[in-house]
């Protein structure tokens, strides 16, 4: 009986783990680390994290997680409330239908598919910005926070990849 409820509590842990750990790096990517003149634009986690896991295990990256994610995110960042859950909720919808691609992929076939992603998210980003402000805002940090994002992709993926290993233990 005891090993039994270990073993339903290890099953969750495994399930939920994506999720806590995205959030994690969302709050990691929030502390105030950087050199004082430099910028606060940081990688998008939550949308490596999304794309990754909606490719090799979608069914532990569900549409409600993601909005929780992209609602955490928003309410960290201080930014426009919604944006960020509007856009992963995209990303999310968009990458189920490039799963078969992805799934079986090459990796650097997968991060041009995810480079692609990226600059489709981010000029979402910054359409609706410029939508809800009334007014054409700079698109550079936007452009500066893809180009970080694309960069920590390969470390990212390899960290899920381990991860998604320990999942199917």
């Amino acid at each position: 009986m005891k090993s039994t409820v270990w073993q339903r509590l290890d099953l969750v842990a495994r399930n939920l783990l994506p999720v806590s750990f995205t959030i994690l790096l969302i709050m990691i990517g929030m502390l105030p680390i950087r050199p004082p003149d430099a910028s606060a634009i940081v990688p998008s986690m939550a949308l490596i994290a999304v794309f990754f896991w909606t490719i090799y295990r979608p069914d532990l990256m569900p549409e409600w997680a993601v909005f929780l994610i992209g609602l955490f995110q928003d309410l960290m960042a201080g930014g426009l409330v919604g944006l960020g859950t509007l856009v992963l909720l995209l990303v999310q919808q968009v990458v189920k239908t490039q799963r078969r691609t992805c799934i079986n992929a090459p990796f650097l076939l997968c991060w041009a598919i995810f480079a692609l992603v990226v600059v489709g998210a981010q000029s979402v980003a910054w359409l609706l910005t410029c939508g809800l402000h009334l007014r054409l805002v700079s698109p550079m940090p936007g452009v500066f926070e893809g180009l970080l994002t694309l960069a920590f992709f390969p470390p990212l993926a390899w960290i899920f990849a381990r991860m998604q290993r320990l999942l199917l233990r």
